[in-house]
């Protein structure tokens, strides 16, 4: 069992999209990450469908496999800076012939890739998207044991708690929420990090995606609950968190994002 005080720096992304232009959301991410390496940050988790934006009407000529271009650089960025990545993309359905999934991909400092499917959609997602079918999946990052969650999924309370029943000691989401219901959804997320003592991280865009504006204030709580860092608005920003033999403390770097 790792100590609490195994050193750790994760992180998370809040980023702008363009809406399926799949370059310069790279160069965008490709930014996020040498900012990040600069603070030692392990794991850097990006938004809901990153690369794509939050566009679910786009997903169908957007599905991503392992070796595409942009996740190859993404890739090799990982290896040379020695971070995981998870950035988010459709990907193939657990079904062949399904609609695409709404992937989390997991990028290793080592090379691998690893793929999570959102496991609960939202109503109006349903015709553009099919929902994984793993209601956990934990998998080391940094020598964390980490399970990945994707927007809708943190709505769902049984997900949390099957994360943390897989043995999760970091939840990460990627996700898009609203200001309307910024409230609601981090009062979750400070609530599984207490009732669950496990460390929450959930990167939320900056500005507007598919229509919805990004309340931003991305976070991280750490097990008991205790909320570490938030983004205090919506801005392009790093949001990290580190443990050390004193405990949890983070902070925000401004990001100036390619044009």
């Amino acid at each position: 069992m790792l100590s609490l005080s195994t050193p750790l720096c994760v992180a998370a992304a809040q980023t702008p999209s363009a809406p399926g232009d799949l370059q310069r959301n790279l160069q965008t991410h490709l930014a996020c990450v040498r900012a990040a390496a600069h603070q030692g940050v392990q794991l850097l988790q990006f938004p809901e469908l990153s690369l794509i934006g939050y566009e679910p009407a786009l997903m169908a000529d957007h599905v991503l496999t392992a070796d595409h271009p942009v996740l190859a650089a993404l890739r090799q960025a990982a290896q040379s800076h020695g971070m995981a990545l998870v950035v988010g993309a459709p990907a193939a359905p657990v079904e062949a012939g399904a609609r695409p999934a709404i992937g989390a991909w997991l990028l290793g400092p080592d090379g691998s890739v690893a793929l999570y499917r959102k496991r609960h959609l939202h109503d109006s997602e349903e015709q553009f998207a099919s929902a994984g079918t793993d209601d956990a999946q934990v998998q080391l990052v940094a020598g964390e044991p980490t399970a990945l969650a994707v927007c809708a999924d943190i709505t769902h309370p049984e997900h949390a708690q099957a994360a943390r029943g897989a043995g999760a000691a970091l939840y990460a989401a990627g996700v898009l929420i609203s200001e309307k219901a910024y409230a609601a959804e981090s009062a979750m997320l400070e609530g599984y990090a207490r009732d669950h003592d496990m460390a929450v991280l959930a990167a939320n865009y900056s500005g507007t995606s598919g229509g919805y504006v990004s309340a931003g204030r991305s976070a991280f709580w750490a097990p008991g609950g205790r909320c570490v860092v938030a983004a205090p608005n919506d801005a392009p920003c790093i949001v990290w968190a580190a443990r050390s033999d004193s405990g949890w403390a983070g902070g925000v770097l401004s990001l100036s994002v390619p044009a």
